[in-house]
């Protein structure tokens, strides 16, 4: 994933599942992407105290006021970036770590942290470095699928397939 749409609203879905069950995310996910106008940043980054009032209000949602605000102010911090992605796969490892077993693989990384540091010093909210490194999974940064599981080749292939690219 390399666009600034897929990466902010992977970003957006991240930060909503802090302190929540991934299931909770994933069932909200489709209302979510309605109401809040397909995850466009030209569109989050223009919303109001109406459209927050409107999504407090939408139990479809998840009605935290320091995620939606939150969500706001990192459309408007993307929007106005001049190379969001590029800036973003600047913190992604060098290399592809290998675990054996499911007990290695960490929550948090060296380049997590420094993606949430530099988010954080930039503006952006509700991106802890567990945050980031869940963020850097989902878009494909990084590949903890132990060394065995069927899908860590494909993934490997992918990531760098993306390195190559980007």
């Amino acid at each position: 994933m390399t666009g600034s749409a897929g990466l902010f609203e992977r970003l957006v879905l991240e930060g909503m599942q802090a302190g929540l069950s991934w299931i909770t995310v994933l069932r909200k996910r489709a209302h979510m992407h309605a109401r809040f106008f397909g995850f466009d940043i030209e569109r989050l980054a223009s919303a109001g105290e109406d459209d927050l009032q409107s999504w407090l209000a939408d139990a479809g949602l998840i009605r935290h006021r320091g995620k939606l605000e939150a969500m706001v102010c990192n459309a408007r911090l993307v929007r106005d970036h001049d190379d969001f992605p590029g800036w973003i796969w600047s913190f992604a490892p060098p290399s592809v770590a290998v675990y054996d077993s499911i007990s290695q693989v960490p929550s948090i990384t060296l380049e997590s942290k420094a993606m949430s540091r530099a988010l954080k010093k930039s503006g952006f909210k509700f991106v802890g470095p567990t945050t980031c490194y869940a963020f850097m999974q989902s878009v494909g940064m990084v590949n903890d699928h132990v060394a065995g599981c069927f899908r860590n080749g494909t993934c490997t292939d992918l990531r760098n397939r993306v390195n190559h690219t980007s």
